[in-house]
Parts: structure tokens; C-alpha cells; sequence
């Protein structure tokens, strides 16, 4: 699986920038993706999925250890669906 890194090198080489600019690029994605997040919005990309956030309700567990009844809070979580295109590349 790529690192960040070599996800940088991938783009350099592809479309012809330095790797500078290649990771420019990648982390100002990455900022406008978490950014629209943020604000609760949905980002999709054409092809390839779109991001969104999920909610979870607060609800109560157990701790496996004690066994006692905890609390567990309400919380955000990031979503990817992936598009038609991207599911129809890698079957």
C-alpha cells in the first residue's frame, strides 16, 4: 500500500510536476476535503466516491474487563463511498 510519499512520486511522475508541487497539491486536497468535513458538507468526486460524515448516536456498553455499564458519547465520523467507476476498475 502507498505512503503518502510514494502517493507524491505517483503524482509527480504522472502529471509532469515536481515533487514539490505534487505535494502541494495532495495536502491542499486533503485541506479542502477535511475542510468541507468540517462544516458537515459532502465532497464528491466524479468517478472515483464521495466523502461524507456519519453521526453516532450516544449509547450505552459494557467494559469488557469489569463488566460494569459505561456511557459512550455521541461522536463524527468520515465516510468514503466509492463511485460506480472506481468499484468497476478493481473487479
Amino acid at each position: 500500500m502507498p505512503n503518502k510519499a510514494e502517493l507524491i512520486a505517483a503524482i509527480s511522475e504522472k502529471a509532469g510536476l515536481s515533487n514539490k508541487d505534487a505535494g502541494a497539491a495532495l495536502s491542499a486536497l486533503i485541506g479542502e476535503v477535511t475542510d468541507a468535513l468540517k462544516k458537515g458538507e459532502r465532497v464528491t468526486i466524479s468517478g472515483f466516491g464521495t466523502f461524507s460524515v456519519s453521526h453516532r448516536a450516544a449509547r450505552q456498553g459494557r467494559n469488557p474487563q469489569t463488566g460494569a455499564t459505561i456511557q459512550i458519547a455521541a461522536s463524527k465520523n468520515a465516510r468514503f463511498k466509492a463511485g460506480k467507476a472506481l468499484k468497476d476498475s478493481i473487479q
